[in-house]
């Protein structure tokens, strides 16, 4: 199984303003994208699993933690899997890749964030490819 990784990018900013990029972020598998835009910075969008499907984050404005945990058995996932913290943030503009295996959770950590979620799978594709953990099954530092 892969592991995540991040994905650099860059900023240029001149007369006309600025740019941020992630020129190394290959598109190629991507056959959709959503947007998260949490109600408030309490909101914890935790645990959703994907054996197959992979997702790609990207922070637009605000910044997030998202904890990722790399999922043992999807049936009976054991209660003792740590989660792996990451903070992302517009200010660096990087590109979260986590491939199938893991499972997610998502925390906004200012008001107004928005996160960018790419997918290499369809939507119905993603529905059978689709596992919920409730939120207190694992520990996560939010």
């Amino acid at each position: 199984m892969a592991d995540h990784r991040l994905i650099k990018g860059d900023l240029f900013e001149d007369e006309r303003g600025k740019l941020r990029f992630v020129n190394a972020f290959d598109l190629q598998e991507v056959v959709r994208f959503y947007e998260i835009a949490p109600k408030d910075a309490n909101v914890i969008r935790a645990w959703q699993a994907h054996q197959e499907e992979k997702k790609w984050f990207y922070c637009l404005s605000g910044s997030f933690v998202i904890n990722l945990i790399q999922v043992d058995n999807f049936d009976s996932p054991s209660e003792k899997l740590a989660p792996l913290r990451i903070e992302i943030d517009d200010s660096v503009p990087q590109v979260l890749c986590v491939p199938g295996g893991y499972a997610t959770g998502i925390k906004a950590t200012a008001e107004g964030s928005r996160l960018q979620v790419f997918s290499n799978f369809g939507l119905e594709e993603s529905k059978k490819d689709d596992f919920r953990y409730p939120m207190k099954k694992w520990e996560a530092k939010w």
